[in-house]
């Protein structure tokens, strides 16, 4: 064959190949438009989503701060006024009370927590309620607060924290039973944050309320054995001896 049948033969070739490739992208133009509508919906649901995850956060922090706020402002009692004289003004950002200042935080840590239960600001938030509602001597709703805190934490060091809350409100309920069983359980976990002996400590002192005495008494012993640094050896030795005694 002479080239140059053999050079149109090939142009033939590709200028069929070209026009099939038209052909194909012709017909499936509708499947190619929707397959990138479809990545364009998704990028923007992605980055949607993203933003409203920021957005929420932050605004759950903006709450949570207002309330920390509160909760750590001063407590500047006011003198009562000399004879004749006008009653003293309480200084801005200042309260009478502890306790006045607590129940002032405690609605602004409840609407952070019940508005952003899921967040970080929001589960920090339901802590300090719970510890504020424990502290006002509310020890049901501190309970549940604490409950709750667990439940949304995971793993986390307030999951951690949070169950040692909700066994001291179950205690200041009489409710032993339960208290020296989160204790006992936690007393167990080696991968805990939370100091051990400090925990151990807790164990004890809700055993001995109890009544149960020997398991108060291993508690404390405990402490002694196995943690001879324990900042807690003294508390542990006097309270072991007063078990053994009583």
């Amino acid at each position: 064959m002479k080239s140059q049948e053999r050079h149109k033969l090939k142009e033939n070739e590709f200028a069929r190949t070209v026009a099939h490739a038209r052909d194909v992208m012709a017909s499936r133009q509708k499947d190619i438009a929707w397959a990138i509508a479809v990545v364009v919906i998704l990028l923007a649901g992605v980055g949607g989503y993203m933003w409203y995850r920021q957005s929420t956060a932050s605004r759950g922090t903006d709450l949570l701060a207002t309330a920390l706020a509160i909760y750590e402002s001063p407590v500047v009692p006011v003198a009562a006024p000399a004879p004749g004289s006008p009653a003293p003004v309480q200084q801005p950002g200042t309260y009478l009370t502890e306790q006045a200042k607590l129940e002032a935080a405690l609605p602004k840590f409840i609407e952070a927590a019940d508005k952003y239960p899921t967040t970080a600001a929001g589960i920090t938030a339901r802590y300090h309620a719970a510890a504020i509602l424990a502290s006002l001597g509310r020890y049901g709703e501190a309970e549940q607060r604490y409950q709750e805190v667990v439940s949304k934490s995971g793993t986390g060091l307030y999951a951690r924290t949070g169950r040692l809350g909700l066994a001291e409100t179950q205690l200041a309920q009489k409710k032993y039973d339960s208290a020296i069983n989160i204790y006992t359980e936690m007393s167990r976990d080696t991968t805990s944050m939370l100091p051990v002996d400090g925990v151990l400590m807790q164990l004890g002192r809700a055993c001995a309320l109890a009544g149960r005495k020997e398991e108060a008494a291993r508690a404390f012993t405990r402490v002694t054995e196995e943690f001879p640094q324990s900042m807690y050896m003294a508390d542990a030795k006097r309270e072991l001896e007063g078990v053994r005694k009583s």
